[in-house]
């Protein structure tokens, strides 16, 4: 052992190699700077701990903030919702293309869209389920609640095929009109 508590020359190690006190590994064994190991961490940030729930809290508190409006009715509300609701996701979902980081992936997932690029582009996965259901549960509580009224029937079931129909499996890489193509 050596003045800094190190020992050297245990059964097994390499000659010259030594090992700290703590854990008998020194500082071959620190894991310090090291990154996690997604090459594109958006294929997996809707199977992250806690995302579901906190899915569902932001649309209860934007139905909640639109509650306390008094001027609005509890069918608009229920509508408002609706459509910020598939607003929103359509614009994170099917509009934003690529990564917010830098990946090591050599610019393969630059043109596709989030949705696209959830679960590796697997099709039918947990992530994808919770996403593609969460707006029909939505459409058939404001559906419920604004009493199938024809205007708020009309706006809310435009508001659900504009975000429904791009997350189906026949739509993966697909731009209509070459709208969002580059």
């Amino acid at each position: 052992m050596d003045r800094m508590g190190r020992v050297r020359g245990l059964p097994g190690d390499e000659p010259g190699s030594w090992r700290g006190p703590g854990n008998g590994r020194g500082a071959a064994g620190m894991n310090v700077g090291v990154a996690h190991s997604e090459v594109n961490p958006n294929t997996r940030v809707m199977n992250s701990r806690g995302i579901w729930l906190a899915y569902v809290i932001s649309v209860g508190v934007l139905h909640l903030v639109l509650l306390s409006i008094p001027f609005f009715s509890i069918p608009v509300v229920w509508t408002l919702t609706n459509v910020i609701h598939n607003l929103v996701m359509y614009l994170l979902l099917h509009t934003v293309k690529g990564t917010p980081f830098e990946t090591p992936d050599q610019g393969k997932d630059r043109l596709l869209t989030h949705w696209e690029q959830i679960d590796y582009g697997t099709q039918c996965t947990s992530s994808r389920k919770f996403l593609s259901i969460s707006p029909v549960v939505l459409y058939l509580l404001t559906s419920f609640y604004t009493k199938y009224d024809p205007a708020h029937f009309v706006i809310n079931t435009a508001s659900l095929l504009s975000v429904l129909l791009p997350k189906l499996p026949q739509f993966h890489g697909v731009r209509i009109f070459g709208v969002n193509k580059y």
